[in-house]
């Protein structure tokens, strides 16, 4: 069996920005076992496998470790592709996923996902988080993600987690992020539960950082960079139960993978 694969640069303009993500186009499922196993082999944050469906494609995510249920820079690539190098004929797709449809528009050279909003919740914090982290955040807010929030975009810049630590600690992954110096916010994600120490640019942790900086600057349309060393932009909206996120992409490479 021969399946075609792609791999794409999210939130960037420019190859080996933003986050790179694997995306597989599929005629039928796989076993998931295969799928985790092709993930694996790509050894990137996430790959993307999509299926047509009579009203939209079935869209699953998996990094090299694990089935996720919300994926952000992978569905941006996913439309990508679908858009770009596949020849779909529109500007609006649908994606049935485990986190309900998510709906990718183009305007140009810029994507635009519709996904639900998770707020955080306050919680104190615990002192096992700090440790990990190697510095304490002034807030810290609980969602699907640990949201820890810093004073200053340097704090968050210089951060050098113990990931082993991070790792022991409950939450699928953990978000830091503080006020921008030329955007509105920046933000890194961690996630070596998941099989991913630091994720270059992550779509759903905008899902929980967007409510909170909308509230917190008086403002629903926002800014973003993530700091990684690879770094993306982004811009969200906040729109109540939904967020919408909005970044460009670049093709890096187009292949096939071999299958017995």
């Amino acid at each position: 069996m021969r399946l075609p694969l792609y791999q794409v640069d999210a939130f960037s303009k420019r190859r080996f920005g933003g986050n790179p993500a694997a995306v597989c186009p599929l005629p039928k499922w796989l076993p998931d076992q295969r799928l985790q196993q092709i993930a694996a082999e790509n050894n990137l944050a996430e790959t993307a496998y999509f299926v047509a469906e009579p009203d939209g494609y079935r869209l699953r995510w998996f990094t090299p470790a694990v089935e996720v249920d919300l994926c952000g820079h992978a569905t941006l690539a996913a439309a990508f592709v679908l858009m770009d190098c596949m020849g779909f004929g529109g500007e609006r797709v649908t994606f049935h996923s485990r986190s309900g449809p998510l709906i990718v528009s183009r305007s140009g050279e810029l994507y635009t996902l519709d996904f639900p909003a998770r707020p955080g919740a306050a919680q104190a914090l615990d002192p096992a988080l700090a440790r990990a982290l190697g510095a304490a955040p002034r807030e810290v807010l609980a969602a699907r993600d640990t949201m820890c929030v810093f004073e200053s975009s340097e704090q968050v810049r210089h951060l050098a987690p113990d990931m082993a630590a991070l790792a022991a600690l409950e939450p699928f992954g953990f978000i830091a992020t503080a006020p921008g110096d030329d955007c509105d916010f920046v933000s890194r994600f961690f996630a070596p539960k998941q099989g991913i120490d630091e994720d270059p640019v992550t779509g759903s942790a905008h899902c929980t950082l967007t409510p909170y900086w909308a509230a917190r600057l008086g403002k629903d349309n926002l800014f973003a960079r993530q700091i990684s060393v690879r770094g993306g932009e982004l811009w969200c909206e906040n729109h109540g139960d939904r967020v919408r996120i909005s970044g460009h992409a670049a093709l890096y490479l187009t292949g096939f993978i071999e299958l017995d």
